[in-house]
């Protein structure tokens, strides 16, 4: 069966977005479109499970962290002002600065925060990355472990493995490892295995015994900050605040969800479009809870349109999705 996302110019389908995906509830593998086999990095979407390092090293307790700290710790943010305030207090309760942050710089994915930065005439700086609060979570883990903040992003640090480890309980499954683009360890696994891991993200009582209360502080900074996991407008954010569910999104057309409520019970969700393409990413997401039941109500991603470099409407994507259920 086929699952994909069509993009049209005019009423001729110009481009094909394949989209493979699994659900696990309870029981194990429910349905899946495409190919569930399919091993591919979860990049960010990998970010609450890292953020599982926090609670399993004790470093919450011994720097006070709250809510808000671990809601970043999970983000792909869009480096706003709010963003960057939780950032770097978060660093301040480490007793870091920003200099310590090995993720690089980018400019902040919200176009006005960019534009403020810009008129401001200042640059970007590390706290203003959407991997910010992944990486001072990674240097909160490591402090509290007593290992070298130095090299906290090698794969053969401590904190790196205890989320190696981590993930592979959660999943049932040995990840494969590469450099994500903020410099740390990402994982590829069996699109079945992440979305395993997702299914004790939304009940962590099923979960191995080690990981349950992180599992569910984690779910619940989420679900209780949800701006920071993202940001305004932005479709984790949105979905978060609409939906019994948590939202992941990752680079290169990966997305992973825990969804809390369903009329199938709690589920985990991974989904990776093929080709990378973000734009499908978002289109294939929100259909698919539809597929599922679940209403977020209107959104941007409903049949977006394509427009030329006038602005004006030449097409539209649409998703097609078609679930083999177990």
């Amino acid at each position: 069966m086929k699952t994909e996302v069509l993009v049209y110019r005019g009423d001729l389908v110009e481009n094909r977005h394949r989209v493979s995906l699994a659900l696990y509830g309870e029981g194990g593998l429910l349905a899946y479109g495409g190919n569930p086999a399919l091993v591919s990095y979860l990049r960010s979407s990998a970010k609450p499970f890292q953020a599982l390092a926090l609670f399993l090293t004790g470093a919450v307790e011994r720097f006070g962290l709250g809510e808000e700290e671990v809601a970043l710790a999970t983000a792909s943010h869009d480096g706003t002002p709010r963003h960057v305030e939780v950032a770097a207090r978060f660093l301040e309760k480490l007793g870091l600065g920003p200099e310590r942050l090995v993720c690089g710089v980018h400019p902040p994915f919200s176009k006005e925060a960019r534009e403020a930065l810009k008129k401001a005439g200042e640059n970007p700086t590390p706290l203003h990355h959407n991997c910010s609060g992944k990486h001072a979570g990674m240097l909160a883990a490591a402090l509290a472990l007593g290992a070298p903040l130095e090299g906290y992003e090698r794969p053969d640090h401590p904190v790196q493995l205890l989320n190696q480890r981590t993930l592979a309980e959660l999943s049932g499954a040995e990840p494969l490892l590469a450099t994500d683009g903020c410099s740390v360890p990402t994982f590829a696994l069996p699109l079945s295995r992440a979305a395993r891991a997702f299914y004790f993200l939304a009940r962590p009582e099923a979960a191995p015994a080690p990981y349950r209360e992180a599992l569910r502080r984690v779910g619940e900074a989420m679900r209780r900050h949800p701006e920071l996991v993202a940001g305004p407008g932005s479709i984790d954010t949105l979905l978060m605040e609409r939906l019994p569910l948590l939202a992941k999104r990752g680079a290169d057309g990966y997305y992973g969800l825990a969804l809390l409520e369903s009329p199938r019970g709690p589920l985990g969700l991974a989904l990776k479009v093929e080709d990378g393409a973000t734009q499908a990413r978002e289109v294939a997401v929100v259909a698919l809870l539809r597929l599922l039941g679940l209403e977020p109500g209107p959104t941007p991603w409903d049949r977006p349109e394509v427009r030329n470099h006038r602005g004006l409407p030449v097409g539209h994507l649409e998703a097609r999705l078609e679930l083999t259920w177990v």
